[in-house]
């Protein structure tokens, strides 16, 4: 069982990035699937996440209006289109499997893969 994070890189403030959680091993739909972050010398911190059930999605306020969550199930692969980038959205940012999004705490979800770097030049 694994989740993969791909897709970051450098960008210059206000551009955009599309983040992809590949999964093995198991079926993505049947679980909520978080995105967190973690920027040096901070604590991880929880950005989205979308249900496994309905479907529904949750945000962080920083990021609300900027980014996306989504989830095709043919390619058992969540992403996180991210628009309007600022610097401090500078981050190695991770997915990973819980039961729920009611709430974006890292301890309810099992991190298991390597995450992405995002980094946003001002």
């Amino acid at each position: 069982v694994q989740l993969q994070a791909s897709g970051g890189g450098l960008v210059q403030a206000g551009g955009s990035l599309r983040l992809s959680c590949a999964a093995s091993g198991f079926t993505l739909e049947h679980y909520a699937i978080g995105w967190f972050r973690q920027a040096p010398g901070k604590e991880r911190e929880g950005v989205s996440c979308i249900n496994g059930d309905d479907g529904s999605t949750r945000y962080t306020d920083s990021v609300k209006g900027r980014f996306t969550i989504s989830r095709d199930n043919a390619k058992n692969t969540v992403y996180l289109q991210m628009n309007s980038l600022k610097p401090e959205d500078t981050a190695v940012y991770y997915c990973a499997p819980g039961d729920t999004c009611a709430v974006l705490n890292g301890a309810l979800f099992d991190f298991r893969g390597q995450g992405t770097q995002v980094t946003v030049s001002s």
